[in-house]
């Protein structure tokens, strides 16, 4: 009788099938008459506590401990058969908690499907087709297998299983703000749209969290697994970080100062070392074909919780500081030649242009009205409506108010994308905005230098500041990382660069100037090109002076034209809408452009 009932859901278990289940365990028939009498049904089981059965008359310490662990054991099945398993072509079949399952099961998450993780990256690489859904399924599991060791190698740390399920939710749940093309939406189109506030995704993933629970009547559920308040708070701070400005003391609110490393595994906002990156670097690497040296799962064998400075942080073994360099090599090799790629930035800033041009007039059903692109990551029900369909939205729209985006899509699509006349790097951080440098651009040059080539406007540019570092602007992570050695795991050091190689960076950040010329005729490209070099010449400075900004390289690279000009400044004047002038330009685009000064 009893294994027939236990493959029906307990939750469904009448009285006396709850009274069959426990005479089947061997538990006495004192226990099962009280169990009768109070007419306990399987609904009951989950929530029943110490207090519940001594309240029932069952007080002695040892029947109560028996019936406890078998309720936990039975809970423990109940959960087992309600995970899921996924099986993914990085991480391999992984399992799922129940709750996991149902924030998946939800619009809110299942919008994740149609936003591109690389955003216009897509459209250079063939491979990377793949989206935030399964990325988030990554990290969320990413997160557990963390935590969970830690929570076996270090069980003085009193990670709760509680504290386990809110890191794997908050892994699960952390990318669910992100817009249309993902960074190309926080980055580019609001600003462009909302330069009065700062917003970053972060924000919307928090918004759209709240969202979820309370659209899909969540919290039950969450309640069911013992999660309460706290732990909803504890999940959205290790998504967006300090929910308050609050400089003294503990900022936290869902863990006290004593879990402090709980807060490095998802996010972690001290060295940047976090399982988002992991996953991530794997994922994007296996999908653009990029070799990706990192090894996460011989860091997690490493990692170890260690008090420095009176806070908890989780600690590696000094051995593998060379795998941390490697981890952030990758991020840098990551950005130079896919996510901040001259192509991918070209189509993620035309398709920004056209998202700009269309905003007005593309709206999307809000809580209380239809919002605008640029309003609706304020409201979660017009936010959940907005993904990478607003790409074809626009491209296949008749209405004449959308045709210059739906211009700029097609043209995208044909591959018409504005040319990258040149790149170059200052010698120091430039701190102008964009329409600034490019005004710059257009007034190094008086109109007689252009002899006979076109006049460019400042509309015909388009100027990106691009910047790559290791994640901590100028900084090294690594210095804000710690380290422990085979002799002391229980003390914490620091590992110099000097103790680890002479060939590592000197220097952690770095900014491109790239132009872009919106008209692509030779002549035009020409033109722009020598805007652009007479620009780069005067932000030398000569004999010792010194510029606003200080020096800029004067030897732009990456022209349209490979070499071009390198042989006389009288190649300047040569007219490349001639087939025979171009039939004579070196075949490479990408080699460095030399003129004399």
């Amino acid at each position: 009788m009893a294994l027939q009932m236990t493959k029906k859901p307990h939750g469904s278990w009448s009285s006396a099938e709850v009274s069959d289940f426990l005479q089947g365990k061997g538990l006495s028939e004192t226990v099962v008459r009280v169990f009768k009498e109070h007419k306990i049904e399987g609904r009951h089981l989950l929530k029943m506590t110490q207090q519940d059965l001594t309240d029932m008359g069952i007080k002695a310490v040892g029947e109560q401990k028996d019936i406890l662990q078998l309720l936990k054991a039975l809970q423990d099945q109940t959960q087992r058969n309600q995970e899921k398993v996924f099986n993914d072509p990085i991480h391999g079949h992984i399992e799922l908690h129940p709750l996991m399952v149902k924030i998946i099961d939800t619009p809110q998450f299942q919008r994740l499907r149609y936003i591109k993780q690389l955003g216009g990256a897509y459209y250079v690489f063939p491979g990377a087709a793949h989206n935030r859904f399964e990325h988030s399924i990554g990290v969320g599991h990413l997160a557990g297998e963390l935590v969970e060791t830690l929570q076996k190698k270090q069980p003085e740390l009193d990670i709760t299983d509680k504290d386990v399920l809110c890191i794997k939710i908050a892994g699960l749940c952390h990318d669910l703000g992100h817009g249309p093309f993902s960074h190309m939406f926080d980055r580019h189109f609001i600003p462009k749209k909302r330069p009065d506030i700062k917003w970053k995704h972060e924000q919307a993933s928090v918004a759209m969290f709240d969202h979820l629970l309370n659209e899909n009547a969540l919290r039950p559920e969450f309640e069911r697994f013992e999660l309460m308040e706290e732990d909803t708070v504890f999940i959205k701070e290790q998504i967006a970080g300090l929910m308050a400005k609050d400089s003294s003391g503990w900022p936290y609110k869902g863990r006290p100062e004593s879990k402090s490393f709980l807060y490095e595994i998802v996010a972690n906002k001290r060295n940047g070392i976090d399982v988002d990156k992991w996953d991530y670097f794997a994922r994007d690497c296996y999908c653009l074909g990029i070799p990706n040296n990192f090894d996460m799962k011989r860091y997690m064998k490493f990692a170890r919780v260690i008090p420095v400075n009176d806070r908890k942080q989780i600690c590696t073994r000094d051995k593998e500081v060379a795998n941390l360099y490697e981890m952030f090599h990758t991020r840098s090799s990551l950005h130079r030649s896919a996510y901040q790629h001259k192509t991918t930035k070209v189509i993620e800033l035309m398709v920004c242009e056209a998202l700009v041009k269309a905003d007005d007039h593309l709206l999307f059903p809000g809580k209380d009205r239809p919002m605008k692109m640029s309003e609706a990551i304020y409201d979660m029900h017009a936010y959940t409506r907005l993904t990478d369909y607003v790409f074809h939205q626009i491209l296949l729209s008749t209405e004449p108010e959308l045709e210059e985006s739906r211009k700029l899509l097609q043209a995208v699509e044909r591959r018409e994308l504005y040319k990258c006349i040149g790149q170059t790097q200052p010698s120091i951080e430039i701190s102008k905005q964009t329409p600034v440098l490019a005004q710059e651009i257009i007034s190094s040059l008086d109109e007689d230098d252009l002899g006979d080539l076109p006049r460019i406007t400042v509309d015909d540019i388009l100027v990106d500041v691009t910047t790559f570092d290791y994640g901590k602007g100028d900084k090294n992570p690594i210095d804000f990382m710690s380290f422990y050695t085979k002799d002391d795991p229980h003390q914490a050091t620091k590992v110099g660069k000097h103790q680890v190689s002479q060939m590592l960076p000197q220097r952690f950040k770095e900014q491109h100037i790239r132009v872009y010329c919106k008209k692509r005729d030779q002549r035009s490209l020409q033109a722009a090109w020598k805007y652009f070099t007479r620009w780069c010449e005067k932000q030398t400075p000569n004999k010792g002076e010194e510029s606003d900004d200080g020096p800029i390289a004067s030897t732009p690279y990456g022209t349209p034209y490979g070499t071009p000009f390198k042989d006389s400044p009288d190649r300047l004047k040569a007219d490349f809408s001639d087939p025979n002038e171009r039939q004579n330009l070196p075949p490479k685009a990408k080699r460095q452009c030399l003129f004399p000064h």
